[in-house]
């Protein structure tokens, strides 16, 4: 009988050994580069990361913070700080009461004289010191005269109306241009400013206001509100100006006198 040439090759029934040596080797390797990524400290991973970042040609650790730091301030706004709104101070009653008082006596001077307002011939205005009626000589008086004419009789009762009905200090005010006069009634212009200041505070006293609060003056040329050297001008300087003074006291400064010894 013929040998056989060769033996029949037995089946190897372990080799699934290997490969599960294998699995098992690998997944040791992963539990270990897990444990060391846990462990490391800031200073090998920041090393590892700029390793990695190199191989790869990504940005290093050091550009992702500055980056990132970038990032954050821009996207973190400032504190912005409003300006915080100041107190308004608060009026005193009193001194509420008191402005509103003296813009109804303007008001109710306005519709009294609105003719004469309309014609240039009157102003009025209104300050902290009190309501200013500025009157034209020419409406009241005929020249070089401190006789109230009829007319502005007629208007200066209807201001005096208002008056009475307050209790307001009213000063009187004479003003002239600087054209000289002399004659047997009024030797300068202080005189003739004086008496037609003192005509329009007895008409005043006629038509019922009380003449302590009144009081009459003259300055003559000396306060012009327009050049004299023009007509215009002369004629807007001959006035009388009556003055309703606010009840609240006017602020004043005190400066100490001393002697020079």
């Amino acid at each position: 009988m013929a040998r056989k040439k060769h033996e029949e090759e037995h089946e190897n029934h372990e080799r699934w050994l290997v490969s599960y040596a294998d699995f098992i080797t690998l997944l040791f390797a992963f539990f270990v580069v897990m444990y060391a990524i846990s462990s490391v400290n800031e200073g090998k991973y920041r090393v590892l990361s700029e390793s990695l970042g190199i191989a790869f040609g990504g940005p290093t650790e050091k550009t992702t913070v500055i980056r990132e730091a970038e990032r954050v301030r821009t996207i973190v706004p400032l504190p912005i700080q409003m300006p915080q709104p100041q107190p308004q101070p608060r009026l005193d009653p009193a001194i509420k009461r008191e402005r509103a008082q003296m813009t109804d006596i303007a008001r109710d001077i306005l519709k009294a004289m609105a003719p004469l307002i309309s014609q240039g011939k009157v102003r009025v205005t209104q300050s902290a010191r009190g309501v200013s009626v500025e009157i034209n000589a020419s409406v009241l008086f005929a020249p070089g005269e401190a006789k109230l004419s009829p007319e502005s009789e007629a208007a200066l009762r209807a201001v005096a109306k208002v008056l009475t009905k307050v209790d307001n200090a009213i000063q009187v005010e004479g003003h002239t241009d600087n054209v000289p006069i002399s004659n047997a009634m009024f030797p300068s212009n202080w005189e003739l400013s004086a008496v037609r200041a003192s005509s329009v505070v007895r008409l005043f006293v006629d038509s019922g206001i009380d003449e302590k609060r009144m009081v009459a003056m003259g300055h003559a040329a000396n306060e012009p509100v327009a050049s004299n050297e023009t007509t215009e001008g002369r004629m807007r300087n001959r006035r009388v100006q009556l003055m309703i003074l606010s009840g609240l006291p006017e602020t004043v400064t005190e400066v100490p006198v001393t002697s020079d010894d």
